[in-house]
């Protein structure tokens, strides 16, 4: 997994996504890979996990091998001006941003292929081994990743055509892309995402790299008996409690299917503290 250029991390909100993306982030830069943290849509969760209090349009170091930033619309609106549509960098671009502007509210797919332009353009950069996205909720997110098939459907030819061409190749390429699902062990989480592989299934879109279990239970390792034989109290309510959960995780991981387990971390940990503990699931996602 690691070996890919982009990586796209998305789930259902509240599933821990952010601090997923920062975790392969961290990993990856532990094996030496120079690493570019994208925040999407809101990067305050990127940036805590990735230990700093905000990000900004252009990349900052924020750990050994890691860089980081936030997508800005206007700014990524000029790069795909001058970069991606390859008008030339001494064009004045204001009048020409203005009336794209319109565009991107009111043309289907503009605003997202706009969007989805910066990772992939990045992602492409020699200075850059690896793009982490923490991308937007799954069914946001899509919308993204149909853009490019909408602007070729859109415009017949010429080079906005063949940019959305290349953007949807790279994007199903597995070499290079792959989106990482999150998810959590309960009901609601687990019936969207089993839902949404379906959907990506009847409408390849981007390859799926792996599905992430976020906040799974350790086993307890104590027989019910040995529950019931403990003393009326705090302990025993505990383990009758942590029992339970467990089960009931048990019960929808199955329902899932084949994912990485990534563990309920306890105590009071920071969100830096807890991208940093599960970078360790990542050894062998490679």
């Amino acid at each position: 997994m690691l070996d890919r250029r982009l990586l796209l991390v998305s789930g259902k909100g509240g599933v821990g996504k952010s601090a997923v993306a920062a975790s392969i982030a961290i990993a990856a830069a532990r094996l030496g890979r120079r690493v570019l943290a994208l925040g999407m849509v809101d990067s305050l969760g990127l940036a805590l996990h990735l230990g700093v209090d905000s990000l900004g349009a252009d990349p900052r170091a924020v750990a050994p091998g890691i860089q980081a930033a936030v997508i800005d619309r206007a700014r990524a609106l000029d790069e795909y001006l001058k970069l991606q549509l390859r008008v030339p960098r001494g064009t004045p671009t204001r009048q020409l941003s203005k009336a794209l502007n319109v565009l991107v509210d009111t043309v289907p797919g503009v605003r997202e292929i706009i969007s989805m332009g910066k990772p992939i353009y990045e992602a492409q950069q020699s200075r850059w081994d690896l793009v982490v996205v923490d991308a937007p909720p799954l069914g946001q997110l899509l919308s993204y990743l149909r853009a490019p098939a909408t602007i070729e459907r859109l415009v017949p030819s010429g080079i906005v055509q063949n940019q959305a061409a290349s953007m949807r190749r790279f994007l199903l390429d597995a070499r290079r892309s792959g989106l990482v699902l999150v998810t959590l062990p309960e009901e609601l989480p687990i019936l969207e995402t089993v839902d949404s592989l379906d959907e990506l299934a009847t409408e390849p879109l981007v390859d799926l790299a792996l599905v992430a279990a976020n906040r799974v239970l350790p086993r307890l390792g104590v027989s019910d008996g040995v529950i019931t034989r403990l003393p009326d109290g705090p302990m025993r309510h505990a383990a009758e409690f942590h029992s339970t959960l467990e089960d009931h995780q048990r019960y929808w991981l199955d329902a899932l299917g084949d994912a990485t387990r990534l563990p309920h971390l306890f105590g009071l940990v920071t969100p830096a503290e807890v991208a940093a503990q599960l970078s360790g699931a990542w050894g062998e996602a490679r």
